[in-house]
C-alpha cells in the first residue's frame, strides 16, 4: 500500500508577503510610523523616509519591514478584517481623526508648547498678564483642519505653524493688535490653521516659520 501523500497547498495559493496591501493596511502602517515620531524613535528624516515607502508600497511584504523595529509592530496578515472588507468590496471604516483638545492658559507668567507633540483639532490658548509660544513648526498634525481660540489680556500669544500649511485668522484687538499672517498652501490637501480670537491691552501674532515643513498629515480625512 503506497504511503499517503500528504496535503498539497492550491496551486493558486500566494504568498503571505507577496498579498496586495489594501489602502487600510498602509494606513495602518502610517498611523504607527507617525505614533513612533511623535514618541521619538523615529527622526524626522526616518519617518519621512518609511512614510513614503509606505504610500508607495504594493505587497504586505513591503509593509512589514516598516514597522519591525518598533514596539507597537503586529505581524501583518492576509486575514485582517480590513483586508477581508476591502476582497468582499465593502467600504473600509477607517479611524477617526484624534480630536483631543488642547488647552493653555496662562495668568502672570509664561507657557510654551512646541516640539513633537500632537495636535488634534482644536487649541484654545488664555494669557492673561502673561505669554504664550505655540509653536506647531515640528508638530504631528492629527486633524486636516485647526482652529486655535487665542484670547489675551495684558499679554501676548505667539503662534508659528510651518510654512506648508495653509493659515487664516479673524480677531479683533482693543488697544492691542491682533495680526494673522495668512497664507495658502501650494497642496490643496494641505492641513489648515484657523486662529481666532481677541487681544486687550496685549497681541496675538500668528505667522509661518520659514524653513519649517510637515511631511506628512492625515491624508485618509481629505479623500487621497
Amino acid at each position: 500500500m503506497p504511503p499517503a501523500k500528504s496535503p498539497q497547498p492550491p496551486a493558486n495559493r500566494v504568498a503571505e508577503a507577496e498579498l496586495r496591501a489594501s489602502d487600510a493596511d498602509r494606513e495602518r502602517i502610517a498611523g504607527l510610523l507617525r505614533d513612533a515620531y511623535a514618541e521619538g524613535r523615529l527622526t524626522a528624516d526616518e519617518h519621512a523616509e518609511r512614510l513614503d515607502a509606505a504610500y508607495r508600497a504594493r505587497t504586505l511584504g513591503e509593509l512589514a519591514p516598516l514597522t519591525r523595529d518598533l514596539p507597537s509592530h503586529r505581524p501583518l496578515t492576509g486575514e485582517q478584517p480590513a483586508a477581508s472588507a476591502v476582497a468582499a468590496g465593502q467600504p473600509v471604516p477607517r479611524p477617526p481623526v484624534r480630536d483631543e483638545p488642547v488647552n493653555l492658559w496662562t495668568a502672570f507668567g509664561g507657557v510654551t508648547r512646541k516640539g513633537r507633540w500632537r495636535v488634534g483639532s482644536r487649541i484654545r490658548a488664555t494669557a492673561v498678564f502673561g505669554g504664550i509660544d505655540l509653536d506647531l513648526s515640528d508638530a504631528v498634525f492629527e486633524s486636516p483642519e485647526v482652529l486655535i481660540v487665542a484670547n489675551t489680556f495684558c499679554g501676548g500669544i505667539d503662534i508659528k505653524v510651518p510654512e506648508n500649511v495653509t493659515l487664516v485668522g479673524e480677531g479683533f484687538g482693543i488697544l492691542g493688535g491682533f495680526a494673522v499672517r495668512e497664507q495658502t498652501a501650494a497642496d490643496p490637501h494641505a492641513p489648515v490653521v484657523r486662529v481666532k480670537g481677541s487681544a486687550v491691552l496685549g497681541g496675538v501674532d500668528a505667522k509661518p516659520r520659514r524653513g519649517a515643513r510637515i511631511k506628512e498629515w492625515v491624508r485618509r480625512q481629505l479623500g487621497s
